[in-house]
């Protein structure tokens, strides 16, 4: 990268982080000393990660839930009272009607389970008696207002409605209470792992089990990648326990949970017959496990469901004032937003030494000082998330021509963008789509009535859009700053002066966090220093996506506190304007959208951007938007890894990341067969038998990308993390914990002579045909909890600071925003 210039003279405060990162220990001697000495370099990062997944039940509609749960609502019966009486069109019930019925694959996606409380444990009871006060910390206040929701009476019996994700929860309790004459350790590995297993969303969460240190044998991304597998087999081995064990199967219910990035496309047809508060009813968590008081925090997420609701209708107007909407005639947006149903993944990164420094008076680093460095940090990265989106993860989606209202599809990004970037966007989104009527050379939007929209898309063959990551689009990622209001500035408490702008403007609740896919974690809230990266959707495989986009984002985290250190980046560098954040985040959203090229100003004031452009080939001035350069996303990626290669080698060679930017190289050269999005979209193809996402129907095609993801990822999943356990117990760390005698004690308890790799070998087929009996399951959860114990030993080993970034706090009154945000 060439050196930044600008012909602004510079304050000694602006120029401070220079300083700043001289009293952490940084050797500014030569880049060398440096890549040895900064944060997030070799041996310092930590690294942690948060998933959000998938539920599903499976079975009759008489049996599920769900479909109970609507049938016999007070909303239900009085919105047929109300057809009888004609106060409502027939099609307000048939619609509901038709959705009830017409579910020939049994498919329920977030439905709840009903299970008896007989079946619980001593101590699965005693845990859910516990989760039902009101608040966990002062039991003299009683049970919860809602508890009648949680336990009914089916006949003469007491019987536990629950989400899934608490379903989890309970099953591990049970797994340890039935097992209250086994090994004392397995119940200690219990009760500890159950906390990691959340319940605050629509989609049941997990987050490591254990902070990954820097100094991982196998590499810090394949570490986390391994622990992210454990923990997913443990998820699904609890599932698989409480269909066996806790009744569900019996009584028609199949539970599955798993990875995928979308709101599944039934839970969206019923958010539009159905109204926002009953929606809320059905689908916001109540919150039961990871919160002292648990119904304040039900409260916040109906809060961030009405915000969200409230502003996708409010982004009509923004639409019209950008001049994107220029008629009167348009599609109003369900009152119910469904994008709290999506499911991402947050990667954590923690720097030891900015912990530490933290933590010594004597250091003179002050949370001022770490504000200000994190602010630029994040700014700085920024830049780089193409890299990212749809190559190391991918949220395939297929958009007909009927959902190609500007106010549908467009979704959150009138509150993400300047007016004129969101124009450059839709103007060339619809060129990318298929809209066009070839003869007359004319591209057609719908025009509102569904049935006149099929008409013209099969008379005239028009086929949407095929999006590399949707979820991106769909889901609030980033809220763009105000004037008076800058989001990344550096100076403490900017983010509550911009919340509270918001709120002025009536986008948005001060109670809520600010969204940024790239967010700063401060020590004095989170007990440890670093980044959260918030703009994964869904990895083709663990090791083969997850790992590597780790040790990217912590190369390119360290890369930004190397050009600080040189005094080569500051804040000024990238100006804290509306227009200028929009200007690169468009970038971003472009990537997440498929669109070829991108539109920035000859002129622009983001100094660091043009140093990139610098390096971006087959540019050219637009014919269409005068004093703009046309870029190329793919050229500008290029641009990016040629910047990495020229500065930040000593952190690639301190980091042993030469393999890592040899397979970034071939996922872009290559992206149909070496990126996330492309192994994905091959995989959805194969499934439902198309030949290219264009040959389906945007319905069936996203049917089937569900499919895939419920069926064959997930055995895919599992498959590898079946492996990852042979190998632990062949000679992993469990291998080695087998030293220990209290190891080899409990390991013959749970086993007795088996060998445990071999005992793994021998059921793994049957693990994946789900057809192991009682006995084997409740071994392997066995075997699993002491694998990952062991590996959180390992980890442990290496960690100075007392928190990591895997390890969450839970209070309602500073909720972290990917609880509060689901993204």
């Amino acid at each position: 990268m060439k050196s930044i210039t600008c012909p602004i003279n510079f304050s000694p405060a602006l120029a401070g982080p220079i300083g700043v990162l001289s009293k952490l220990g940084v050797n500014l001697k030569s880049l060398k000393t440096m890549a040895a000495t900064l944060p997030f370099a070799s041996g310092d990062a930590t690294c942690g990660v948060e998933n959000e997944l998938q539920a599903v039940v499976i079975g009759s509609g008489n049996q599920i839930d769900l479909a109970r749960t609507i049938e016999q609502s007070n909303y239900y019966r009085n919105i047929v009272r109300r057809r009888h009486r004609g106060e409502l069109p027939r099609r307000v019930i048939t619609d509901l009607e038709r959705w009830l019925a017409d579910n020939p694959a049994g498919v329920w996606e977030n439905s709840w389970v009903r299970l008896p409380v007989r079946l619980l444990s001593p101590l699965a009871r005693q845990v859910l008696e516990r989760d039902l006060l009101a608040d966990k910390n002062d039991p003299a206040k009683g049970r919860r207002g809602d508890v009648d929701h949680f336990i009914i009476m089916e006949g003469n019996e007491s019987y536990l409605r629950i989400p899934v994700s608490y379903l989890l929860k309970l099953s591990l309790i049970d797994v340890v209470g039935i097992q209250a004459d086994g090994p004392a350790l397995i119940k200690k590995i219990g009760l500890t792992l159950v906390d990691h297993f959340l319940s605050d969303n629509t989609s049941p969460e997990t987050y490591s089990f254990y902070v990954s240190p820097p100094t991982a044998s196998a590499g810090q991304g394949r570490a986390v990648a391994a622990e992210t597998g454990r923990r997913f087999l443990l998820t699904q081995l609890l599932i698989l326990y409480a269909g066996r064990c806790l009744g569900l199967l019996d009584s028609g219910q199949k539970a599955v949970v798993y990875f995928a990035p979308h709101p599944p496309v039934r839970q969206k047809q019923l958010s539009q017959v159905i109204t926002d508060s009953f929606y809320r009813e059905l689908f916001m968590n109540p919150c039961l496990s990871g919160w002292a008081r648990g119904e304040d925090k039900h409260e916040y997420m109906h809060l961030c469901h009405q915000v969200l609701s409230r502003a996708q209708l409010n982004a009509l107007a923004r639409l019209r004032e950008a001049g994107i909407i220029t008629r009167n005639l348009v599609i109003l947006p369900s009152a119910s937003n469904i994008s709290l149903a999506n499911n991402g993944t947050h990667v954590s990164l923690g720097s030891r030494r900015l912990g530490q420094a933290l933590t010594d008076p004597s250091s003179g680093f002050t949370p001022e000082q770490e504000k200000q460095l994190g602010d630029l940090v994040i700014k700085f990265v920024e830049h780089f998330l193409p890299l990212f989106v749809g190559f190391y993860s991918a949220a395939p989606y297929r958009l007909g021509f009927g959902d190609f209202h500007p106010e549908k599809v467009l979704s959150f990004l009138p509150y993400e963008l300047d007016y004129t970037h969101l124009r450059m966007i839709w103007r060339r989104w619809k060129k990318k789509a298929h809209l066009k009527i070839r003869p007359w050379n004319l591209r057609l939007t719908p025009f509102g009535p569904p049935w006149l929209d099929r008409t013209l898309s099969r008379l005239f063959r028009l086929r949407g859009d095929f999006v590399p990551d949707f979820r991106l689009i769909d889901y609030l990622v980033a809220i763009m700053s105000t004037d008076r209001s800058p989001a990344l500035d550096g100076r403490l408490g900017n983010q509550e002066r911009l919340k509270r702008d918001l709120a002025q403007l009536g986008v948005f609740d001060p109670r809520m966090s600010v969204y940024l896919p790239y967010r700063q974690r401060e020590f004095g809230q989170k007990g440890f220093s670093g980044f959260e990266g918030r703009y994964y959707s869904l990895f083709g495989g663990l090791d083969q996506d997850l790992a590597p986009a780790v040790e990217l984002q912590t190369l390119i985290t360290a890369l930004a506190f190397q050009l600080i250190a040189s005094g080569r980046l500051i804040h000024a560098h990238i100006p804290d304007d509306p227009v200028i954040e929009s200007e690169r985040r468009q970038i971003f959203f472009g990537a997440a959208i498929g669109l070829p090229t991108f539109f920035v100003k000859a002129d622009t004031r983001n100094l660091f951007l043009r140093s990139i452009l610098e390096q971006t080939r087959e540019i050219r001035p637009s014919r269409r938007y005068p004093g703009y350069l046309r870029v190329q996303h793919h050229q500008y990626r290029l641009a990016l890894t040629r910047l990495i290669d020229q500065e930040a080698a000593s952190l690639v060679e301190g980091l042993n990341l030469e393999k890592t930017m040899a397979d970034l190289t071939n996922r872009l050269q290559n992206p149909d067969e070496y990126s996330a999005g492309g192994r994905l979209t091959r995989g959805i193809l194969a499934k439902g038998r198309f030949r290219s996402p264009f040959q389906a129907e945007a319905e069936a095609f996203n049917l089937a990308a569900e499919s895939f993801y419920r069926e064959d990822l997930r055995l895919k999943y599992i498959d590898e993390a079946l492996d990852g356990l042979e190998q632990d117990l062949s000679h992993g760390s469990l291998a080695w914990s087998l030293e220990d005698v209290l190891f080899r004690k409990t390991l013959r308890q749970v086993l007795g002579d088996q060998d445990p790799a071999g005992f793994v070998r021998r059921i793994k087929q049957s693990v994946l045909n789900e057809t192991m009996t009682r006995e084997e399951l409740v071994k392997l959860i066995n075997l699993v909890m002491l694998t990952i114990h062991s590996a959180a030993l390992d980890a442990a080993g290496g960690l100075k600071t007392p928190k990591g970034p895997g390890e969450h706090d839970h209070e309602i009154n500073n909720p972290p925003v990917h609880r509060a945000a689901n993204g």
